[in-house]
């Protein structure tokens, strides 16, 4: 069974730090590269951060770059998205997105965000003032 498995949200104040993790089974982790979006209410999706499991290439949003750091553990199957200086407009459900053989990415566009395998239910991030 495909499965990713996401973990780390939670309520942070401005300012601070989490860490989410997305864990990959049932498919070949190695040629799939690992998009993280996030959907606020009212506010449009957005590609944030996507790795590549095969070389390691990263890409991301201008909102997030130097804030936010994508990584893998291949060995472990697992991405993770380091936030930091975290602010009240990050909060979101944030959702990690699995695709085969597809050029990393850093947007919310539907012709890449419809192009993902595979999905996970998500994991909420609150960030108070």
């Amino acid at each position: 069974e495909v499965q990713l498995v996401e973990s780390g949200g939670g309520l942070v104040q401005a300012g601070g730090s989490l860490r989410l993790s997305c864990a990959a089974s049932g498919f070949t982790f190695d040629d799939y590269s690992i998009t993280y979006f996030r959907q606020a209410p009212g506010k449009e999706r957005e590609g944030l951060s996507c790795i590549s499991s095969n070389d390691g290439s990263t890409v991301y949003a201008d909102s997030v770059r130097g804030r936010f750091t994508i990584s893998s553990d291949n060995a472990k199957n697992t991405v993770y998205l380091q936030l930091n200086s975290l602010k009240p407009e990050d909060t979101a459900v944030y959702h990690c997105a699995a695709a085969l053989r597809t050029e990393c990415k850093a947007t919310g566009d539907d012709s890449y965000y419809y192009a993902m395998d595979h999905w996970g239910k998500g994991t909420l991030v609150t960030v108070s003032s």
